[in-house]
């Protein structure tokens, strides 16, 4: 299972995810199945970032390679000018990606506060 922070000051995906990852899955989704290598994955992202942001291309790699570890993404090898790489696509839309991840929060709590989850859970039935 993917561990995230869980952060329930901040509003949306960034309750889970950091601006730049979420920018990069807000992309893929875009295009879709056509999908995507990190080269471009990280031009896109540093251009959307706020003013005076950036990431570097390193962190983008291993954000994608996170995602698809959790199944979020896939990816499939292509070759290029600078040999192979990956292109990364969505297996995950974002309504999927939401269920996931309030799944795996369920779990979580139910495993340490079974009690407490369940009576909580009722109100909202």
């Amino acid at each position: 299972m993917y561990q995230f922070k869980f952060d329930p000051t901040k509003s949306g995906l960034r309750k889970v995810l950091r601006e730049y990852e979420e920018l990069a899955l807000r992309f893929l989704w875009e295009i879709g199945e056509e999908g995507a290598g990190s080269g471009l994955i990280w031009k896109v992202v540093n251009e959307k970032l706020k003013p005076g942001g950036s990431i570097s291309r390193t962190s983008v790699i291993f954000a994608m390679n996170r995602f698809v570890d959790q199944g979020v993404l896939g990816f499939r090898d292509a070759t290029g000018k600078r040999g192979h790489h990956k292109i990364y696509y969505p297996l995950m839309d974002e309504e999927g990606y939401k269920m996931y991840i309030v799944k795996t929060i369920i779990e979580s709590m139910m495993r340490d506060f079974p009690e407490e989850t369940k009576e909580v859970l009722k109100a909202y039935k």
